[in-house]
């Protein structure tokens, strides 16, 4: 008798691990179909009001800063809006430049993905004006997108990847190496602005306090544009180009 339990209650217990690998293989595989393809709306980003600003495949609503077209020095690949590295620095190709998303923002949450080519260096910015007079970092604030290990810029925490650009450091380990992808978020309400690296926040300020207005004081940008420190509540968001190849996808936005 005391046999047949034992071997009643090994079977159970058998029973009961095949279905809890079973239900652990039936989670991987819910998981893995939940996994959202790139440069696409999941069901709960649509019905939070995300909005898709890159396809994979077409320019869309991307063009040239200053032009009625999107560039030849930038092209869709593979899934990816890319910069070609014309080893020009900002000067750019002929027909590069910086682009921009034809549609202005105010109150707003970014999300993106970027990697960069080894030495590489480029910017996300943010609240831009265009005006035929200025290039666009003249008018807005960049978050930094750099191969911190081999750019010079790396040196200095106040130009490496992440950084507000020539205002508010980040240290240098928060970025992936050359070749990985680097997720982005950009939040912007009232004046709040926070920058995100790969999960975590590495800078956050407020606009037009006397804070700002001293922070730009010190920078380089009012030799440029003494106007500077006035950012705009309301501006085109873009993508540098710094004669550095440099690939962007799952450029996705959200307004607050």
């Amino acid at each position: 008798m005391k046999k047949i339990i034992i071997l009643s209650l090994l079977a159970l217990a058998v029973i009961s691990c095949q279905n809890a690998a079973q239900k652990t293989n039936e989670s991987k595989a819910e998981q893995k179909s939940a996994v959202v393809a790139d440069n696409t709306l999941s069901a709960d980003e649509a019905a939070a009001g995300w909005m898709l600003m890159f396809d994979g495949t077409t320019p869309g609503k991307w063009r040239g800063y200053g032009k009625d077209h999107f560039p030849a020095g930038w092209k869709i690949e593979n899934g990816t809006l890319q910069c070609i590295g014309s080893g020009r620095g900002e000067a750019g190709s002929q027909d590069g430049g910086d682009i921009i998303f034809d549609e202005k923002f105010s109150n707003f949450e970014l999300t993106l993905e970027w990697k960069i080519s080894e030495g590489g260096n480029s910017g996300i910015l943010y609240l831009a004006q265009e005006l035929p007079d200025k290039t666009i970092w003249q008018t807005a604030p960049e978050m930094q997108v750099l191969d911190n290990t081999k750019h010079p810029d790396g040196r200095d925490g106040l130009h490496s990847a992440g950084a507000l650009y020539d205002m508010i450091g980040v240290a240098a380990d928060k970025v992936k190496p050359v070749g990985e992808w680097n997720q982005v978020k950009l939040l912007i309400y009232k004046g709040l602005v926070e920058h995100w690296l790969n999960g975590e926040k590495v800078v956050e300020y407020h606009l037009w306090t006397p804070e700002w207005n001293e922070m730009v004081a010190k920078s380089k940008f009012p030799q440029y544009n003494p106007d500077w420190a006035n950012v705009a509540q309301e501006g085109f968001i873009g993508l540098q180009d710094h004669g550095d190849d440099v690939w962007y996808k799952n450029i996705k936005i959200r307004k607050l």
